[in-house]
């Protein structure tokens, strides 16, 4: 496996390739990042994982500078999964000069769940990913495929319609949601947790699960109930010490509130002590 940190390099690595595949990350590997990785290797004929913290994404007052860096570590388990590449660049790599020119997604899609939370959260991820995409796939003569988890859903949804109307010539594939043996979505922050919450942490999932059964449950007066169902999914969760952002079901569409016979989703953010976790589940 070869690790470069610069544009130049990636693409003289890439360029006897016709094919890459490529999985974004902000490094701090586990075990869901890994499955995105084995799902890329038969897509492509070289497989390229950036592991790259984008300031971009992330507001004044959060994790940014505590977000753990753990590059050997990263390339330790990438290697083991069959990445070929890795993309490691500094940010003055990434960002020679400030950032001017940034996409700016919908405000429809990407101002409300995370977006209303976490302002500009969503343009930043935007314009690094394009980025990406530019420096990844300059060179390549064939298919181009980028792997994204489902466990970011509004993420993803974000992404496939960035590419979508950009034309972008760049297959996006869904990796599931990789859980814990009690359920717990993996994440990286969920190294944050003490292991007290560590315990308590599985709860978002289950209290997703009980809201998406209420849903189906109601299916025929979902838009009159809804409301209910989610404050009550709601104070559930604070009565257990959590701080809920939201807990909803909206239709897997356009992450827009549901209307009679659309497949639907449920998701949710909440802080748990000082960590903030999301999760979702399709119905």
């Amino acid at each position: 496996m070869q690790v470069v940190h610069t544009i130049a390099d990636l693409r003289a690595a890439l360029r006897p390739f016709n094919a890459p595949a490529l999985v974004p990350t902000m490094g701090n590997l586990h075990a869901g990042h890994l499955a995105l990785v084995k799902a890329a290797v038969p897509l492509g004929d070289v497989t390229v994982a950036s592991v790259f913290v984008n300031r971009l994404q992330f507001a004044p007052h959060e994790d940014f500078d505590t977000y753990p860096r753990t590059l050997e570590a990263d390339c330790e388990k990438l290697a083991a999964a069959g990445c070929n590449v890795v993309f490691a660049p500094s940010e003055r790599d990434m960002y020679p000069e400030p950032q001017g020119y940034k996409v700016q997604p919908p405000a429809e899609l990407a101002d409300i769940l995370e977006g209303h939370f976490r302002p500009g959260f969503f343009t930043g991820v935007c314009t690094v990913v394009m980025k990406l995409f530019q420096i990844a796939f300059a060179e390549a003569k064939g298919r181009r495929t980028a792997v994204f988890g489902q466990k970011d859903y509004q993420q993803l949804m974000v992404i496939r319609r960035m590419v979508k109307q950009f034309a972008l010539p760049i297959d996006i594939v869904a990796g599931p949601t990789e859980r814990a043996a009690d359920g717990l979505a993996l994440s990286s922050r969920n190294g944050y947790l003490s292991e007290a919450e560590r315990a308590e942490a599985v709860q978002l999932s289950l209290a997703l699960r009980a809201l998406g059964r209420d849903a189906l449950a109601a299916a025929d007066g979902l838009q009159r109930h809804l409301p209910a169902l989610e404050e009550r999914a709601m104070q559930g969760l604070a009565a257990r010490g959590w701080k809920p952002d939201y807990l909803t079901v909206r239709r897997r569409e356009d992450l827009q509130p549901p209307r009679p016979g659309d497949a639907l989703v449920v998701l949710g953010a909440a802080r748990l002590g000082t960590t903030r976790l999301i999760d979702n589940l399709e119905l």
